[in-house]
């Protein structure tokens, strides 16, 4: 029994020599830390006309976690959004542009800008591109509506910033809209 057990110890010690000395590049691929994908954000900018001032929410039990609402307001604070321009916050490929009835989400476009990265916006009122269109950062690619086939709801824009499928908080002009954030924030899109 020593003897097999020997012999054993002999065979897997030779099968991991063997495997520790095969060459790198027969080695699995590495993959980015979620720090360097983090640190190849794009620079989001707001959504939104150069100069205009939203109010942006990321509220207690809103859904997802870390999404933003943005809404505008007149000289009066009398809500306006209804039919403004929404604008790509970086440029990228339309990877879906489409009504949505099981989330609530309405007319709805999502974009992807590389590295795993991707922005949705939604409920729209317009949506100006389709799927596989090829956008720059300020290129028009809908309309502020208030759409959702579940819910009654006034007009706003719902703003998302993915990473890899899981939404995270966003960085929109280097503010940090950490959860339950609501503040003003001036476009520096189209300027």
């Amino acid at each position: 029994m020593q003897r097999n057990v020997r012999r054993s110890l002999i065979t897997t010690s030779a099968f991991a020599a063997a495997v520790l000395t095969a060459p790198v590049a027969a080695a699995a691929p590495v993959v980015d830390s979620p720090e360097a994908a983090v640190a190849a954000r794009p620079a989001f900018k707001m959504p939104f006309e150069c100069n205009q001032t939203w109010l942006g929410s990321n509220w207690s039990g809103h859904s997802p976690k870390h999404s933003i609402d943005w809404n505008h307001y007149d000289a009066n604070g009398t809500p306006d959004d209804l039919g403004r321009r929404v604008f790509a916050s970086a440029g990228g490929t339309v990877l879906d542009s489409y009504y949505s009835t099981g989330a609530g989400y309405g007319n709805t476009i999502v974009i992807g800008h590389g590295g795993g990265w991707q922005t949705r916006y939604a409920h729209l009122k317009t949506r100006s591109v389709k799927a596989g269109d090829t956008v720059k950062v300020g290129q028009k690619i809908g309309e502020v509506g208030n759409t959702s086939a579940l819910y009654d709801i006034t007009p706003h824009l719902h703003y998302e910033q993915k990473l890899n499928g899981a939404v995270v908080v966003a960085v929109v002009q280097g503010v940090t809209w950490s959860d339950y954030l609501k503040r003003n924030q001036v476009s520096k899109n189209r300027c």
